[in-house]
Order: C-alpha cells, then structure tokens, then sequence
C-alpha cells in the first residue's frame, strides 16, 4: 500500500484505515493526541482513529487485525506500508482503531466495568480525559485544504484550550479522576512538556483527589513519572506534583529536600528541592530514563544526614556526613517500590552512588581513576556531574578534566586483559580464599598504573604485597 500524501507509514495506515471505514459506511476520525499534536505543529508518535464501526465489523474489513481490547471496541488493524514511493521497504503498522462509546462506572479506578457502543462522536469524546485530547480530524479534508484546524471537529472546546495553553479536563474533573487516578499525572505530564497551566477547577479537583493515586499499579505510577522527568519540563512538571500534593503520596522522600539548607560557598542557589529543580530544568527532552530518576535522586540522601554549623568550632559549616550511602539506600528503596527493572536500578544507584567522586578526579591514584572512567555508562556520570555542577556554584573545571580523561583514554588502557588470575595464583602455590579477590585487584591497579607488564612481574608483585602460602 502505496501513500503519497505523506511519507510518515502510521499516518498512510491510520489514513488507509479511515478511508476504508468511511467507503463501508462508518464514521472514522483521528482522534485523541494526534490531533492535538498536527494542531500544534508536531509531527505525531502515532495515529489513533474513532469509528461508529463495531469492533467486529472492523475486524470484517481488514485481512490482519488484533482484538487488543475487544470489549471496550479497541482493535489493532495492521497493514504493511511502503516506506517511500518505489521503494521495496516495506513496514507493517499498528492502527488502533475505537468504537464511539459510553463508559460504565469504573470500580478499579483504571477502566470501565461496562461499555455501551455508539453512533455518535459525540458521546465517544464526552468519556475522554482532557479538551486539548478530545478533538477529532479528518484527514482528508485536512489533506485538501493544508489547515489542520479547518479539519478539525471539536466539540468539547479544546481548540480554545489550545490556543491559551490550558489542561482542562473534559466534564466534571472529578469524574475524569474518579475513573481514572492516572490522569492526573498525565495532566501534570502534558501541561509540564506543552508549558500549559492547569485549569483552577481541574487543578482544585487534582488536589482534592490526591490521596486515591495510590489506588493506580506501581508500574503504570513509574511510566508516567518517567515520562514527565523525559519529555521536557522535568522541572514543572515536578514542582506541579508537588502543589497538587501528588508528589507526598508518590515521592515523600522527594517532598523532604525542601527547606534543607546548604552551604552557601558551595550552593548559592539555596536548599537541596531548589538545586534539584534547578538541576531537572536542564535535562533535555529526551534523555534516559537511568538519568532523569539519577538526576532526581542524586541528593536524595541529604535530608537525613544534615548537621547545622556547630557553634563551638570556628568556620564550621552545613555538613551531610555519609550522604550518598544514606542516598542509595533510600534510591533502592523507592526504585523498588516503583519496580524498576534491575538494569535500570543498578544504573540509577550507580549514577547516586558516584556522583560525588568527580571532587577526587584530578587527585585520584591512576588505577583510581581507570576503574572510575571505566564504569557503566560513564556518560551518563559526566552528565549528571554537568548537571550537578552547573546548578549550584557553575565550576566546571572539573568535568571537562573528566570528560577529556574519558574521550582520551583508549578503552585497552581503561580495561586491559588481565595479566594475572586466580589459576595463576593457584599453580603458584596460592590456597583460595577470601584474600584471592584483595590480591587479583592489587595486582590489576598495578597493571593499570604501568608497574607490571607481564603475568610474572603481576606475580611477583602480588609475593612482595602478601603472605605467601606454603
């Protein structure tokens, strides 16, 4: 299937799938965020259609289809699409095509108990969670005339809402959060990445609601979070889960950095929250997930390590003793509680537990500083070091010496095959045991500092460092 109105396949399957509907006698629209996104100007992530189509007449139409969601009228229409005109790539695309509905109570604060099917756009955009996602379009028209707006069907008042950057939800807000707590989090999301404001009556209704997110899965609670830390205004979007009151029931040990005073020689910008916001509003859109929650995390230990000056020792000052052992403690207690993957949590604790290493860089032993640029990701490390630095004192002396030691340093320097290993100190005469792992890293600092080159010099440094076995 060829399409010539663009060269995006989800929009020539979505468009192909509307088309098919509508030559069958069914009502079809984009629906939902593309159109807020073509409205804007963004090209969008995917295209999803409303129909008057039952879900089996849907699947009648088209050779491939899955019944994802069958009995809330959610079915998936594939179709293979020419990447660009004679080209012989060829791609297979999901569509996810909506029957017009009504929805029943929602007992589990996630989906509808019932569904009642409908004819009308009408009631299907009444269920929908926020005006600027409650729009609909043609495609068609919007082909021929090149005015997304002028295609445009809106019937819950979101293109006003567009235009004056508001979050409203569609309705009573408090029904919109009744049967789904997750909305507000997306509210907070899309007013966060878009620079919107909450509507007074939406966000009123966010507040009152708070305390019922903990009814949503850990797993859907850390989606959402990470996409509002990924997507662009980290920062807002943080500080309005913090007004909402969202953040105490989600993050408590985040709402506990406000207030927590530094030094001021080496924070200007005032307390721990500030330098973490001020820190969240740097990272880019699109940055990892391990280094926005690293970013988020990287003082989380502060607030139960702090000591005031003590007045009885002259030029004391704030202290956070033990910081970033209490700070990766708390990370895995919170990356756990959100069931991180165990990839992710060991990068995330990495990013908490280094971060502060970067103040020895320059004065660090050789093999020192080897095994520091040689960890995981260590672009990430120098990100957040970046990031660290230039939200409090803006010295950055130390990250472009790390960066350049990194950038510079061949990977066989960092990491060079080991000269000596544990059958090595066995046929030396060595016994096993727990001493093995102390002297096989006594004899790598020493090849990476250049002292040994060879397996037998590696063994005899080893013999001059340790007692030897019998």
């Amino acid at each position: 299937m060829a399409c010539l109105a663009t060269n995006d396949a989800r929009y020539c399957a979505a468009r192909h799938t509307l088309t098919t509907l509508r030559q069958h006698g069914h009502q079809a629209y984009f629906a939902g965020g593309c159109v807020r996104d073509l409205l804007l100007g963004v090209v969008p992530k995917d295209y999803d259609v409303a129909t008057s189509a039952r879900p089996e007449q849907v699947q009648a139409l088209f050779a491939k289809t899955a019944a994802v969601g069958a009995h809330f009228g959610v079915v998936l229409v594939m179709h293979a699409v020419e990447q660009e005109a004679d080209s012989e790539s060829v791609v297979e695309i999901a569509t996810e095509v909506a029957t017009f509905r009504h929805d029943g109570s929602y007992s589990d604060g996630r989906r509808p108990d019932t569904v009642q099917f409908s004819s009308r756009a009408e009631d299907d955009v009444q269920r929908r969670d926020f005006t600027i996602n409650g729009m609909l379009l043609d495609p068609v028209q919007y082909e021929a005339s090149g005015d997304a707006a002028a295609a445009t069907l809106d019937l819950v008042g979101g293109r006003a809402d567009l235009e004056h950057g508001i979050v409203r939800a569609i309705g009573k807000a408090e029904d919109r959060f009744a049967e789904d707590k997750l909305r507000m989090l997306r509210a907070v999301r899309f007013a966060a990445r878009l620079g919107f404001t909450l509507e007074p009556t939406t966000y009123a209704a966010m507040q009152r609601a708070a305390a019922q997110i903990h009814q949503v899965s850990c797993e859907r609670v850390r989606d959402e979070l990470t996409r509002i830390l990924t997507e662009g205004g980290a920062r807002r979007g943080m500080e309005m889960l913090d007004s909402t009151g969202l953040l105490q029931h989600l993050l408590p040990e985040a709402v506990r950095l406000h207030g927590v005073a530094q030094p001021p020689e080496f924070h200007p910008e005032g307390d721990v929250w500030t330098h973490t916001m001020l820190l969240l509003q740097q990272l880019p859109a699109g940055c990892s997930t391990t280094l926005a929650w690293g970013a988020l995390l990287h003082d989380i230990g502060k607030p139960a390590t702090f000591r005031a000056p003590d007045p009885a020792i002259p030029g004391d000052r704030i202290r956070f003793n033990g910081h970033v052992e209490v700070g990766v403690r708390i990370a895995e207690l919170v990356l756990a509680r959100l069931r991180f993957s165990n990839q992710e949590t060991a990068q995330i604790v990495a990013l908490v537990k280094n971060h502060m290493r970067f103040g020895d860089v320059m004065e660090m032993r050789e093999s020192t500083r080897k095994r520091f640029l040689r960890l995981d990701h260590f672009d990430e490390h120098l990100a957040l070091h970046w990031l660290d630095a230039s939200s409090c004192h803006g010295d950055l002396r130390l990250y472009h010496y790390a960066r350049q030691q990194y950038e510079s340093m061949p990977v066989e320097a960092m990491r060079p095959p080991l000269l000596l290993r544990g059958d090595d100190l066995i046929a030396a005469g060595y016994k096993p045991g727990p001493r093995f792992r102390t002297m096989l890293e006594s004899a790598e600092n020493a090849q990476l500092e250049g002292l040994v080159h060879t397996t037998a010099e590696a063994l005899a440094w080893v013999q001059q460092q340790f007692d030897q076995a019998g």
